[in-house]
């Protein structure tokens, strides 16, 4: 699936909910469904910059692919994160660097979070393409893991 079909998923899904409490509630039921990942991944090194929660991101590259996994010590945040990874992971590197995510403002996600979470989201998508800009410049999946 691509990530305009992943995008589209999640506007339909959104569009089922009548107000942002709804919203929220499902966001943060979205976080709750995220795995937990290894201890190994929540030190410093994978610690995302600028955001209100904690938020540790890992990439691999595999077979072309850079597959994401994430932990937040906040739900909301761990549900925006989760959006993310539902959209982005298991897609090539071009496609990462070069999606728009239209979805965020198509759903209101960005309007209706704090300056801080705003700011937190804007680093999640960063540090995703950064990861994806990596992986695109490494040789033709010799590199399984980004550290």
């Amino acid at each position: 699936m691509t990530i305009k079909e992943r995008e589209q998923e999640i506007i339909n899904e959104f569009e089922l909910f009548d107000d942002w409490m709804d919203k929220y509630n499902y966001i943060i039921e979205l976080g709750k469904s995220v795995p937990s990942i290894p201890a190994e991944y929540k030190v410093e090194k994978y610690l995302i910059s600028g955001c209100q929660a904690s938020v540790w991101l890992h990439a691999r590259y595999e077979n072309g692919k850079v597959y994401f996994s994430a932990e937040s010590d906040a739900l909301i945040t761990k549900g925006i994160v989760a959006l993310l990874i539902r959209v982005l992971s298991g897609q090539p590197p071009r496609d990462i660097i070069d999606a728009e995510l239209d979805f965020i403002n198509r759903i209101g996600l960005k309007e209706h979070l704090s300056q801080t979470r705003a700011n937190g989201l804007l680093n999640m998508i960063r540090q995703m393409k950064l990861y994806a800009l990596a992986f695109q410049r490494t040789e033709t999946g010799k590199h399984t893991q980004h550290d």
